[in-house]
């Protein structure tokens, strides 16, 4: 086990995230577009009807809440939560520019969701619940939370073998000296990419037809350069470390980049890369 407290550890990616944040908004276009499938996946899970409510955290710009929340009207709303206050205030102002307006924003942690028992009719959680301490806790809230019969939707990354977009950035940095290997039990990406991983976690929360699929996204870039700075403007850690080094160290970094992005680089330059994230449905 890493030997850093829990509550260090939270607190750690709390900062990132609300660093992060603001990279988030500025790509929001984008993060909807490369996430469609995975989003149109998880919502039509749900099987939702109108006047119900539906239940979205770790929402990021809150655009897969926004596709249920047209679901649920009239007469139901959408709670829209993160755990990071300044990506809660992005999401309020991409419902704005979207003109979603049967939402209520909220900050709220995984692992203790500040809701009653039975609520809520559908639950959402894209790319959250990898990234946490204690999975089994959010899991059991998220179970809690929901009314019996209805559905949660979650989406974690699959293997990193499957998702060079995520591992090259970080490859580069822990090549270079900048960066350590994440520890093996530590919350992360691919915490929860290994088979069976998803379905043991929801099964052990008492989730019941837990049932687990791939599901494909691609990213396209106009060249290196654009891939690269993305990612420092969106990845908490790649960021992070990225913003603190010198010119000539970044250039470098940027180098190497380009070199592993080579079986992804098109004869004009542009840049295709593949993605693959799990998209689980389980019954409460």
């Amino acid at each position: 086990m890493t030997d850093i407290e829990p509550d260090d550890l939270r607190a750690d990616a709390r900062e990132r995230w609300e660093r992060a944040s603001a990279g988030w908004g500025r790509a929001a276009d984008r993060i909807r577009d490369w996430g469609m499938p995975v989003s149109v996946a998880m919502v039509d899970a749900l099987a939702l009807q109108p006047g119900q409510t539906v239940l979205e955290l770790a929402a990021g710009p809150g655009d897969t809440g926004f596709l249920a929340a047209e679901l649920v009207q009239p007469g139901g709303r959408l709670i829209c939560s993160d755990g990071a206050e300044a990506m809660v205030e992005v999401a309020r102002e991409r419902a704005q520019t979207v003109g979603v307006n049967n939402v209520e924003f909220r900050q709220l942690e995984l692992e203790w969701i500040d809701l009653e028992a039975a609520s809520v009719d559908g639950v959402l959680c894209r790319w959250g619940i990898m990234l946490i301490v204690d999975p089994e806790a959010a899991a059991r809230e998220i179970r809690r939370v929901l009314r019996p019969g209805r559905r949660a939707a979650f989406a974690v990354w699959d293997v990193p073998e499957r998702n060079p977009w995520a591992t090259i950035p970080s490859r580069v940095l822990i090549q270079r000296g900048y960066a350590e290997p994440p520890a093996p039990d530590a919350p992360g990406m691919f915490a929860l990419a290994p088979a069976g991983a998803l379905q043991e976690l929801l099964a052990g929360a008492g989730f019941t037809d837990v049932v687990v699929r791939p599901t494909e996204v691609s990213r396209h870039y106009p060249g290196p350069a654009a891939f690269v700075a993305e990612t420092a403007d969106m990845s908490p850690l790649f960021g992070a470390t990225y913003a603190k080094l010198s010119p000539g160290e970044r250039e470098a970094i940027a180098a190497d980049v380009v070199i592993a992005l080579e079986p992804f680089t098109g004869p004009d330059g542009t840049v295709t890369l593949p993605g693959s994230s799990l998209v689980a449905v389980a019954t409460a």
